[in-house]
């Protein structure tokens, strides 16, 4: 903006003279003459460090002193502090602090903490017995604040429930006792057994009892509930179900109802992820006996009226594989922290 008023009045100076040019664009004229003449700018002379300065073997000593064991995690004041108490004062905390920044050490000071990233368990079941999967939930009980625990066990290809149970709590040691009685009743050990991270799921005497049994243990990554699509669905299931209370008058309605539940869906309920058959059907190995049966069904049904069938029917396939995280239908992703 400087440079195009001085060319305008530059302009117009030999028609009507520079002061009235610069008073036609309100400029001063000391200012105009200014831009036309700088002055050279005068050379700064350095400047002499003050008398109170530590010198550079002084800063360095003090460095030195921050970094020590004792002090390497303190902010300086804190390090001020204690070097006073100590009868020493090597320089103000502003100082400390100068020193620090210079050295690039200015920002926090403190170990901070830091969580291994947590990769996306992949499991993946061929046949009953090999992938079980664990987990708690909570039931209303009789009063207000009151919660019981619902403990249940899942098998991931036949989706039977090979445990259940209903406590007051949870429990390190009733979490023991119970994947212990579930395994045993099952009859087989299974290769792996997946939970979430609960306190309960991740307690040293069930994972002593899994490492005694040579179970593989697997845990979801914090805060991913896809990482136990299972045990979610199943509580999903439950908790929709048309005669589910809204709450428990005891810990022994409580118990009864599911002994009730779980009975009708390990043993009625057809499942749609199963080629509709029920979990005990696909467990205990008689749902290629029962699809057989069905496809005779609709082999008859086919012969009697065919014109009500677009192609000849078959009965729904039974899965020969289950999967968390199926690699084929998930995105790679990084692993994921805490």
């Amino acid at each position: 903006m400087n440079h195009q008023l001085t060319l305008i009045v530059n302009e117009l100076a030999p028609h009507i003279g520079i002061v009235t040019a610069c008073r036609l664009i309100g400029r001063s004229r000391a200012t105009h003459h200014r831009h036309l003449h700088p002055v050279a700018p005068m050379p700064r002379k350095p400047r002499s460090a003050p008398a109170s300065a530590l010198d550079a073997d002084e800063r360095a000593a003090i460095l030195e002193l921050m970094n020590t064991g004792e002090y390497a995690e303190l902010p300086p004041a804190q390090i001020w502090a204690r070097e006073l108490d100590a009868g020493r004062h090597h320089c103000s905390i502003s100082t400390m602090y100068r020193i620090l920044r210079a050295a690039g050490q200015a920002g926090e000071r403190r170990r901070q903490a830091t969580h291994p990233a947590k990769t996306v368990p992949g499991l993946v079941a061929h046949a009953p017995s090999q992938v079980f999967t664990r987990d708690i939930t909570k039931v209303r009980g009789p009063a207000k604040g009151v919660w019981f625990h619902a403990y249940v066990i899942i098998d991931i290809f036949s989706r039977y429930v090979v445990g259940h149970t209903v406590e007051r709590a949870e429990s390190a040691e009733r979490a023991r006792e119970f994947v212990a009685d579930a395994i045993e009743r099952n009859g087989l050990v299974p290769e792996t057994v997946h939970a979430d991270r609960g306190t309960s799921m991740t307690s040293r005497k069930v994972s002593q009892l899994l490492l005694d049994l040579g179970v593989v243990r697997s845990h979801s990554r914090p805060r991913v509930s896809n990482d136990n699509p299972y045990s979610e669905a199943n509580f999903k299931t439950i908790k929709y179900t048309g005669d589910f209370p809204g709450s428990f008058d005891s810990l022994a309605h409580a118990r009864e109802w599911f002994e009730a539940f779980i009975a009708y869906y390990n043993h009625e309920h057809r499942h749609s992820g199963i080629g509709y058959h029920t979990p005990a059907s696909v467990h205990f190995g008689t749902a290629g006996q029962v699809r057989d049966q069905r496809a005779v069904t609709l082999a008859r049904a086919y012969t009697a009226h065919p014109e009500r069938f677009g192609r000849r029917p078959t009965p729904p396939e039974i899965p020969t594989t289950a999967w968390i995280n199926d690699p084929t239908k998930r995105r790679e992703t990084e692993p994921h922290s805490s």
